[in-house]
């Protein structure tokens, strides 16, 4: 833990140093290194036979849940919405 928080900090002054230079490149660094964490992510996931036999439960359960959370939030938008045409009523 105190390694990443580490690593952070230097990377923090590292860029505080260097802010006056053009590190316009780097978004595309730093893309390209998401790709390949991704990319060896799913080797790591696809190697554990434990996960892949697995797989049909969790993809159940992540969309259950990302369901209820769309649904979740709707409903708090739906009632925000109300909540504040009220007020305006109200006022006018």
């Amino acid at each position: 833990m105190f390694t990443v928080i580490g690593i952070m900090f230097t990377g923090i002054g590292i860029g505080y140093l260097l802010r006056r230079n053009s590190l316009s490149w780097i978004g595309k660094v730093i893309t390209a290194l998401i790709w390949l964490l991704l990319f060896l992510l799913g080797i790591e996931v696809g190697h554990n036979e434990q996960i892949i036999r697995s797989l049909p439960t969790l993809g159940l359960e992540a969309f259950l849940i990302a369901i209820v959370c769309v649904l979740g939030s709707c409903l708090a938008a739906w009632a925000l919405w109300k909540h504040v045409n009220r007020r305006k009523e109200e006022k006018a």
